[in-house]
């Protein structure tokens, strides 16, 4: 992958335009992001959770500085997609996210609309790296045909997901 701003790996720099294996960049955000992601969807969600100046702090400051990584590595352009990632977002915190609640015994429902800014917007960021890991994998990026397929495959996978949790009745 070709890193769009320079960038620091491992004490290691990486002017702009560099080429970096995906394997230095997509295990550690992904399992860094499930930690933040995960523990802010259970601080939203759990019962007598923390009040929500430190939820909007604690996932806020991780959420905007995943932003500024993903500017650095992505680039303005596949950031972009972060806002398709938030039209789908909006359907899978609808249809995904009563899903990931169902087994305790919750559902969106129970928690005002504030409750579920910080899950969503994890949400959105997870899903984004999700399709840039299979444009690199599929090796999309570069090839104006295959990132077509990859992202509509992406698009229809994401649209499936939805329907079927959906369609559990688990939304």
């Amino acid at each position: 992958m070709k890193l769009h701003r320079g960038l620091s790996i491992n004490g290691k720099e990486y002017p702009a335009g560099s080429e970096v294996p995906w394997y230095q960049i997509y295990p550690f955000f992904l399992f860094h992001m499930l930690m933040f992601g995960g523990s802010g969807f259970l601080m939203a969600y759990m019962d007598g959770g923390p009040p929500h100046v430190f939820l909007y702090l604690h996932g806020g400051l991780a959420i905007f500085i995943y932003t500024v990584f993903y500017l650095s590595i992505f680039g303005a352009d596949e950031v972009k997609w972060m806002f398709i990632n938030a039209g789908l977002g909006a359907l899978g915190i609808y249809t995904q996210m009563g899903w990931l609640l169902a087994p305790f015994g919750k559902k969106l429902g129970d928690y005002p609309f504030s409750r579920h800014i910080i899950p969503f917007l994890y949400y959105v960021l997870y899903t984004f790296l999700l399709r840039q890991a299979l444009l690199d994998l599929g090796g999309a990026r570069e090839d104006g045909g295959r990132k077509k397929v990859v992202e509509n495959g992406y698009i229809v996978l994401s649209l499936a997901a939805s329907a079927a949790c959906f369609a559990l009745g688990r939304g």
